[in-house]
């Protein structure tokens, strides 16, 4: 991807857009014809008239979209924005979440199989599943984050870099996994097609893709409007509802096995509450700052906003 002209867009207040493009039309069918849901800066919120996407335009792309995923994004000093407050501080409670997803995660593999996780940031979820003695792959665009893979799992078994470039350096043939997963990462990726393709080529005829992502139609997205914590402009491109995320992997020689809300919650420290609160506005914000001081403290958490997909070849 060529990277845009500098300068089309004001620069917002976080200091993270540099280059943006307006998007003419929607990735998922084509269509021009959109409704504005809200704006938001230099953003609109958008949903495709024609299929349903719902999607952010203008948006960043090329090395200024890479470059959004560098030290300051896994610990973000405005993470209502943009990343996270201390993404690897929280290591022990994403790790717990994993391992409670197993539950849902063993229904679609074999025992020893090869699994490939597609932006598995520090690996926690390969860590969980090398535990249950599976042979682990993972694929990072940011070197940042990438290095605690490495040093967990060995540079051998973590690609930092595209998907494409993964394949390419790493050998990885076609048919040559039973699993691949995509944790709260398609939503981030501009051409989602083209990973769905790949990650197609990649599985075995009786492998199976486990995929994260927002619900936009969820009740907590609809409740909360324009201050839903997933949206997130400079990183959040598309928001898939279950009816354009099935539509998207039927394009790409998927069908869609099972939906569901069940396995997406997290365990969360009380002050990752406490800086999701802030984004409801300065009151919810002020309320919940005490729960910043039980920062030890955990719980687990499942609005059913988000949506865990399996998928298999056609």
């Amino acid at each position: 991807m060529q990277t845009p002209p500098k300068g089309q867009l004001p620069m917002p207040s976080s200091g993270v857009l540099a280059d943006a493009v307006a998007i003419p039309s929607c990735q998922l069918c084509g269509g021009a014809r959109r409704t504005v849901k809200f704006r938001d800066g230099p953003f609109e919120v958008v949903t495709c008239d024609d299929c349903g996407l719902v999607y952010v335009t203008p948006r960043l792309c090329g090395k200024a979209l890479l470059d959004i995923y560098d030290e300051g994004y896994w610990k973000s000093d405005n993470p209502k924005l943009r990343g996270y407050s201390d993404y690897a501080r929280e290591a022990a409670l994403y790790l717990k979440t994993y391992r409670k997803r197993m539950a849902l995660v063993r229904r679609w593999l074999p025992a020893q199989a090869r699994v490939l996780d597609v932006g598995c940031a520090a690996g926690y979820f390969l860590r969980v599943l090398r535990e249950a003695g599976h042979d682990v792959h993972g694929v990072e665009v940011s070197p940042a984050i990438a290095r605690e893979a490495n040093e967990a799992l060995g540079s051998a078994r973590i690609h930092v870099g595209t998907l494409d470039e993964a394949v390419a350096q790493k050998g990885y043939g076609p048919q040559s996994f039973d699993l691949v997963t995509l944790w709260d990462v398609i939503e981030h990726v501009p051409d989602p097609q083209a990973v769905l393709r790949t990650i197609r080529r990649l599985l075995k005829p009786t492998g199976h893709l486990l995929l994260e992502t927002q619900n936009v139609a969820s009740r907590w997205a609809r409740l909360l409007g324009r201050r839903w914590h997933h949206y997130k402009h400079h990183e959040h491109l598309y928001h898939f509802t279950p009816a354009t995320i099935r539509r998207l992997l039927d394009d790409c020689g998927f069908r869609a096995l099972e939906i569901g809300a069940a396995y997406a919650g997290k365990y969360v420290s009380f002050g990752f509450l406490a800086e999701r609160a802030g984004r409801l506005g300065r009151i919810p914000g002020l309320l919940a700052k005490p729960l910043g001081l039980l920062r030890g403290c955990h719980l687990y958490v499942n609005p059913r906003d988000e949506m865990i997909v399996a998928a298999a070849p056609k």
